[in-house]
């Protein structure tokens, strides 16, 4: 037999690929619901968004409003952890459509005792629901709706929206029909709002030629947190493998005293739950950890699923790894590239339980230890479903694990590894350069679906990447591109110290670091101040204290005529923090324009004073029209004017 309900629901959003995978909010979060809801005919129809938090048992309800075009909105906000279910309910609402249908007659002079009666049918069931002035209300209506002599009194009180409001708070819903379920997953806040620093521990030390060590690291803590960074990502703390060790800028062969790639996990001391001897021991490291958290700081540690050939795997799993006829395995390659001091692991092994069960105890032996955030390297080149599994098995028992893909590599592939679960990903931002590459690949991320399941975390560069924009950069374009990432996405990072000293010398001819720190231990003056350095620090203490920074979806491009400024407003959820940011793209010469705020959305009229206070120099500026210029110089390469109305 057919289904005898009416209305249909259709196009509920947000959704990813239809509720197979689910979309992805922190706490306290907004999720807003739209639908397409319509029924046959022109009944009045009522809708809500149901939703309860795993934990819950109990079904919350929260009313949908008509906006147009049968397309029905309402919101709930998420405040706890873990997974909350949500769907869409519609029903014909009889009781509002018998009032909508009344008033229409009694306004065209129509006697209406019949629906009347019809509307004490209606009352009848819900004088049991309400209480108390309601309640007595309810009755009385009841009561004059069956007499003929209260017919006036009875239209008076049936148009009123005393009565309207109790129907709509207290829906009967005859035959509603109900949407698929769907989920979203909530995570702590850091998965939406995180500042990273990377360095490599081996190269902390306060002296030449000394290897750096997990105390070293210490001691840089309270330079990093005084930079205004809440997150510390260390490169791999293994053993480095001593077979087909590479040498200095990626050389084949090793020489005397090179200490080799630290991707090149695993040693005759060690695999992926050992320390590198020179680094200090397990102790140092909790050590480290907890250090980091007293001076609130998280240690993010890399996760890098490979093997050196002298990896205590390679001869405890040989199955782990694929076997050519001539005995030896194929090592790495990303072509051109290669790395021969790498073991790819072979994932179709028919060991596989064993090798996934093995890569998830790495990973808890580590979250034991205090570590809970993951930086994963290279995850595009390992099966989504084994990161479905180990990221749902962490979660389960760990929420505040926060997974970071290092996937540079391409579009679907970024946004699958989302999907299956990963909490942020590297972006493209580290290529995008002009206005037009920058506004494109950023609406992408905060206009589509990818809004609902993807946190970009935008770097300027990474040990891997040194971006031709930045090879012999002066100064103001370090500062242009520190500000693009910090004000554009609300999850950004930087390699340093390279970035902020500018030590940008290139491989001729290859976007990678001339002697680069993969593959030797460097020295650096710790101690060093420069300009840079401070507006770093700045734009993080300015997002720190601004929540419209704290997020990246919201934002919008505004009109600014002139190919060399980008403009683009930035909101909290209750528009309680507004920022606009005007960034030069030109690091050599000066720039100006006129730039269009977007008046509608700060909801003020033309000629509205607004205070601009540039949160950067202090400086305050008012505003009276919907055009205002402005000029940058690349001493300051940009604003960031909070606006107070």
């Amino acid at each position: 037999m057919q289904n005898q309900k009416r209305v249909i629901i259709d196009y509920v959003s947000p959704t990813v690929n239809g509720g197979e995978f689910y979309i992805k909010r922190v706490v306290n979060e907004i999720v807003n619901i739209d639908a397409h809801i319509m029924a046959d005919g022109h009944d009045v129809l009522g809708a809500s968004v149901l939703y309860k938090h795993e934990n819950e048992t109990t079904w919350q309800e929260t009313r949908m409003m008509l906006s147009s075009n049968d397309e029905w909105r309402s919101s709930f906000s998420v405040e706890k952890q873990g997974f909350y279910s949500y769907k869409v309910e519609a029903w014909v609402d009889y009781a509002l459509n018998w009032r909508y249908g009344l008033i229409r007659k009694i306004n065209d002079g129509q006697h209406v005792v019949s629906e009347l009666l019809e509307g004490a049918e209606y009352i009848e069931p819900l004088i049991e629901k309400v209480n108390g002035e309601d309640k007595t209300y309810l009755e009385h209506l009841h009561h004059i709706f069956k007499d003929e002599n209260s017919y006036g009194e009875a239209i008076t009180e049936a148009v009123k929206e005393r009565l309207y409001n109790i129907f709509f708070a207290n829906p009967i819903k005859i035959l509603a029909n109900t949407s698929k379920t769907y989920q979203v997953y909530v995570d702590r806040k850091k998965a939406r709002f995180s500042t990273w620093y990377e360095f490599f521990p081996r190269s902390a030390s306060e002296h030449e030629g000394v290897h750096g060590t997990f105390n070293d690291c210490k001691r840089l803590l309270a330079r990093v947190k005084n930079m205004g960074f809440d997150v510390v990502y260390l490169p791999p703390i293994h053993p480095i493998g001593e077979v087909n060790r590479k040498g200095k800028n990626n050389t084949t062969e090793a020489k005397e005293g090179d200490v080799g790639s630290t991707w090149g996990v695993g040693s005759q001391y060690g695999g992926h739950k050992a320390i590198h001897p020179q680094l200090g021991n397990l102790d140092e490291f909790k050590s480290l950890i907890q250090a980091a958290k007293d001076n609130n700081l998280e240690i993010a540690m890399d996760y890098a699923l490979q093997a050196a050939p002298d990896h205590p795997w390679v001869k405890d799993h040989p199955k782990w790894f694929k076997w050519r006829p001539d005995g030896t395995v194929q090592y790495a390659e990303n072509p051109p590239k290669k790395y021969q001091d790498i073991l790819p692991i072979y994932w179709e092994s028919e060991d596989y339980k064993a090798l996934w069960n093995e890569c998830l105890d790495v990973m808890l032996y580590w979250i034991d230890c205090g570590v809970n955030i993951f930086r994963v390297d290279n995850p595009h080149t390992k099966p989504f479903y084994f990161w479905n599994w180990i990221i749902s098995e962490v979660k389960a028992k760990h929420p505040d694990v926060i997974f970071l893909a290092e996937a540079f590599t391409a579009p679907k592939v970024m946004k699958q590894l989302a999907k299956q679960g990963y909490t942020q990903s590297y972006t493209y931002f580290t290529w995008r350069e002009s206005k037009h590459e920058i506004t494109e690949y950023v609406e992408e991320l905060t206009q589509s679906e990818l809004k609902e399941y993807m946190q970009p975390n935008f770097w300027p560069n990474t040990p891997d990447i040194n971006p031709y924009h930045l090879q012999g950069a002066n100064e103001s374009k370090h500062m242009q591109r520190y500000a693009l990432a910090a004000t554009l996405s609300s999850s950004i990072g930087i390699y340093g110290p390279v970035f902020e000293y500018m030590l940008s010398d290139p491989l001729l001819g290859k976007e990678e670091y001339l002697n680069s720190e993969k593959f030797q231990i460097t020295h650096y003056d710790w101690n060093l101040k420069n300009k840079l350095i401070t507006i770093i620090s700045k734009i993080n203490f300015i997002r720190n204290l601004n929540e419209a920074l704290q997020q990246t979806n919201n934002i919008k491009f505004c009109n600014i005529q002139n190919d060399n400024l980008l403009a683009f407003y930035k909101w909290n959820d209750d528009r309680t923090n507004e920022i606009l940011v005007i960034i030069s793209l030109d690091p050599h010469n000066s720039q100006q324009a006129n730039v269009q705020l977007p008046l509608q959305d700060l909801a003020v009229h033309n000629g509205h004073n607004l205070e601009m206070h540039d949160l950067i120099t202090d400086s305050r500026y008012n505003w009276h029209s919907e055009w205002n210029y402005v000029e940058l110089h690349p001493t300051m390469p940009f604003h960031i004017f909070k606006i107070n109305k």
